[in-house]
């Protein structure tokens, strides 16, 4: 199964052709506004309003077998600790091997955000590269997922 923390996700369509290939169950979890998809294999998950409720629910239910698509860093932490496998949304993966150090670094930038308040700048655009390369990415990870699935 493929959880997508879907509220500012700009990969949901790329997701969902991934899914749709592979057979696999999509479920994009949000707080609400986005549109239902016809494509049987897509659910939308609606949950209530207010901050990390998405977050909460697919902790709750991602582990062994499944992929979160997220950038929220806490939530990918939780997730890999369960065993699910996890990736950005330009693809890059979310391990046991990294995920300290992805931590390390995000609370090290809000800690100089919070210091300089004056401070601007954010990350760079999202590109088609970054797009294509998560269409890979999530392909890769995906049928891996299954095949760990099926031994179990």
């Amino acid at each position: 199964m493929i959880y997508i923390d879907a509220d500012a996700c700009p990969v949901k369509d790329e997701a969902e052709r991934v899914a749709t290939r592979l057979g696999v169950k999509l479920l994009m979890v949000c707080n609400g506004g986005l549109r239902p998809s016809a494509n049987p294999l897509v659910e939308l998950v609606y949950v209530a309003d207010g901050a990390d409720e998405a977050d909460k629910w697919i902790a709750e239910r991602a582990g062994r077998g499944d992929v979160v698509v997220t950038n929220d860093i806490p939530l990918a932490a939780k997730c890999v600790e369960t065993g699910a496998r996890v990736l950005k949304h330009d693809g890059e993966p979310l391990t046991q091997a990294n995920i300290g150090n992805v931590l390390a670094t995000r609370d090290l930038m809000q800690d100089l955000r919070a210091a300089d308040p004056f401070r601007q700048g954010g990350g760079r655009p999202f590109s088609k590269a970054d797009r294509s390369r998560f269409l890979d990415a999530l392909d890769r990870v995906t049928r891996a997922a299954e095949r760990e699935k099926s031994h179990d």
